[in-house]
């Protein structure tokens, strides 16, 4: 069977990939608006999907779909319960971020709790040159060593960034959650870990049971000191919680690489933040180049193995 591929938004994956190595015709498109996802997979019997959102309704009118490759780990966007009634085989990348989105975790939280951005703009504002004193001592500056890291996802980009957490000699807790699978890591209860953690990074699945599980009534819970980093979805943190979280001094600082909407052209209440105790980068820290060719690889790989007959990365 000659297999027609189809990746409707190309330019989502700034890295080459690779053509297949098996009998087949390939169509691309820069990007697919919503009412172009059907005329443009309407030939594909594979297509590499990275955020368009496949909904049964969209599945039933593309009868010659017979997988998915997606172009990410995520794959909230798709349907699939519908994939598996329809007989469309699913699969994902896994494990490609496990470097890049722990060091941006350490990026945002070394900035944070080093106050590196309240300092850049004191310096802007010719605060040191009027200094005194050779050095200008307007922020506090804080130690990760001794401190308590509490990570929410125990998958391979958690433990990644524990690995780091405990480099720094840090105390880590894998908090339970609704969607927590893995068996062999200690978990602590949910609120234990809001309540002791002087760091929270998210690394979990956005589902129907984790979205906003972080709202004004967890912020609380948490240590006026602490910080919160999300470089997993937008739609885990209650955003307009968190703005009152920040502007109420309920938490010290949060640094966000994600938004519920992405990307965010009707505005989010996280865009107007203009704070030095909080860092929104614009969902970049799965981009560095090393990652990207891996998932470019694997992508393929996916493919080639399903064609062969010996199916990976498939989500259940």
């Amino acid at each position: 069977m000659s297999h027609h591929i189809v990746f409707p938004e190309r330019d989502s994956l700034k890295v080459k990939v690779r053509r297949p190595n098996f009998e087949h015709t390939y169509e691309e498109y820069a990007q697919t608006a919503s009412d172009q996802i059907v005329p443009h997979l309407q030939r594909a019997t594979v297509a590499i999907i990275n955020k368009l959102g496949l909904s049964d309704e969209i599945l039933a009118e593309l009868p010659r779909l017979k997988m998915i490759a997606i172009a990410a780990t995520g794959y909230d966007a798709i349907d699939i319960a519908a994939c598996r009634r329809r007989g469309i085989v699913v699969a994902n990348i896994r494990n490609y971020a496990i470097h890049t989105v722990p060091e941006h975790v350490f990026a945002m939280v070394l900035a944070l709790r080093r106050n590196l951005l309240a300092y850049r703009q004191e310096i802007e504002q010719g605060a040191w040159q009027k200094s005194e004193q050779f050095c200008l001592f307007t922020h506090n500056i804080s130690e990760l060593f001794g401190s308590t890291m509490g990570i929410i996802g125990e998958g391979a980009i958690g433990r990644g960034t524990a690995a780091i957490a405990r480099g720094f000699g840090m105390r880590v807790l894998f908090g339970y959650h609704p969607s927590t699978k893995k068996k062999d890591v200690l978990l602590t209860p949910f609120d234990q870990v809001l309540a002791e953690s002087d760091i929270l990074s998210l690394h979990c699945p956005l589902s129907a049971a984790t979205r906003n599980m972080i709202g004004i009534d967890e912020l609380r819970k948490m240590k006026r000191s602490a910080l919160l980093i999300n470089t997993a979805r937008g739609g885990l943190v209650d955003e307009a919680a968190l703005v009152q979280a920040l502007e109420e001094g309920i938490i010290a600082g949060a640094g966000f690489d994600v938004l519920t909407v992405e990307p965010p052209r009707e505005g989010n209440p996280l865009l107007d933040l203009r704070r030095p105790n909080f860092i929104l980068t614009p969902h970049i820290a799965w981009a560095s180049a090393e990652a990207m060719h891996f998932l470019a690889d694997q992508l393929i790989d996916n493919i080639e193995a399903w064609v062969a007959g010996k199916p990976q990365n498939l989500v259940t």
